[in-house]
């Protein structure tokens, strides 16, 4: 079973904008999408945004002020707009969520693609 589904990402040229969604399923457990991280072709996994229920956020600093996360609480989903694109920008990027038990919640990742 898929517990948190992303969607959004796409080829798009250098300054370009995309956005990114990331909707919980429900199964019976309540898994919050709290953030996303993305990981590029021998890099590490890294973590981009993220933002509690309350609306704290946290960035990146190579995404400060080019991305924003936002939550909508009703339909326990997170987006991520993002833009001015650049080419070091181009990465699977995955929705991660908890629930009171864990932290370590993922979904299936959407490839961004930034390139002339």
């Amino acid at each position: 079973q898929v517990q948190l589904v992303e969607s959004g990402g796409g080829l798009v040229q250098p300054g370009g904008s995309l956005r990114l969604s990331c909707a919980a399923s429900g199964s019976g457990l309540n898994i919050v999408p709290m953030g996303w991280y993305r990981q590029a072709p021998g890099k590490q996994r890294e973590l981009v945004a993220r933002i509690t229920n309350g609306g704290w956020t946290n960035y990146a600093d190579s995404v400060k002020g080019r991305f924003t996360i936002s939550r909508d609480n009703a339909k326990n989903t997170v987006y991520l707009q993002m833009n001015s694109l650049k080419p070091e920008d181009t990465a699977v990027y995955y929705c991660n969520g908890w629930t009171s038990m864990s932290n370590d919640y993922w979904g299936q990742g959407t490839q961004v693609t930034v390139s002339s």
